[in-house]
């Protein structure tokens, strides 16, 4: 709401109007990094307008998904929980970690620049701390993390292998519980629309591939 949705307007419009051009002038396959610096920065305002690099973002205090986290969090440690909590922007690990301090949750940290990965991943597997903060290209592979019940994408990767990669430290052999996956999206915007193409993509895909699915179910134009 508020000042976040008018700043989300301002840079879709504007992003609109450079990769429209962008487009008319090169074509879209030439067009790539335009459009994937627009879905970047549309994805930062989503995430929290203080990760977009401008004087007019700066000004603009609200994020009502890091509110949202805010309010899942002390509940869910309140309730025993063992949570996994991945961002791709090791900058926004940052402003969760000032969150997480603010309201006395232990925690630990886990990015690309971290040296004791195996230290860290005992103290987790020990129980005694109830949040684990991943980057989401440090701590996609090669971790195991059966201690935790919750899995929380705080912006949801686009490549949904990926993704699924990141969930499954928590889904590994010795895993006796059930494991609940959150994907925190923002209502009307591309974070929305992304997901809305991958589950589309995901069931034309099972329709051909599955042993039971049917391609009964495709269009003319799938």
């Amino acid at each position: 709401d508020g000042a976040q949705r008018d700043l989300y307007e301002t840079v879709r419009l504007a992003m609109h109007a450079r990769v429209q051009a962008e487009i008319a002038q090169k074509g879209v396959g030439r067009s790539r990094i335009v459009i994937l610096d627009a879905l970047l920065k549309l994805r930062q305002v989503c995430c929290d307008p203080r990760l977009l690099k401008s004087e007019t973002a700066k000004r603009v205090t609200e994020s009502a998904k890091l509110e949202l986290l805010m309010d899942l969090l002390p509940e869910m440690v309140s309730e025993g929980r063992r949570i996994l909590l991945f961002s791709q922007f090791t900058s926004m690990l940052e402003l969760i970690e000032a969150q997480v301090q603010a309201a006395g949750i232990p925690y630990l940290k886990l990015t690309g620049a971290t040296t004791a990965r195996e230290q860290l991943v005992d103290q987790f597997q020990q129980g005694e701390i109830p949040l684990f903060l991943i980057s989401l290209k440090a701590g996609g592979v090669g971790l195991t993390l059966t201690a935790a019940d919750t899995v929380i994408h705080y912006d949801p990767w686009w490549n949904p292998a990926v993704e699924n990669q990141a969930t499954d430290r928590a889904h590994r052999i010795g895993q006796d519980k059930p494991v609940f996956v959150y994907k925190l999206l923002t209502e009307n915007t591309v974070e929305e629309k992304i997901a809305e193409m991958q589950a589309r993509k995901q069931a034309l895909a099972d329709a051909l591939l599955s042993d039971n699915g049917s391609i009964n179910t495709w269009q003319a134009e799938d």
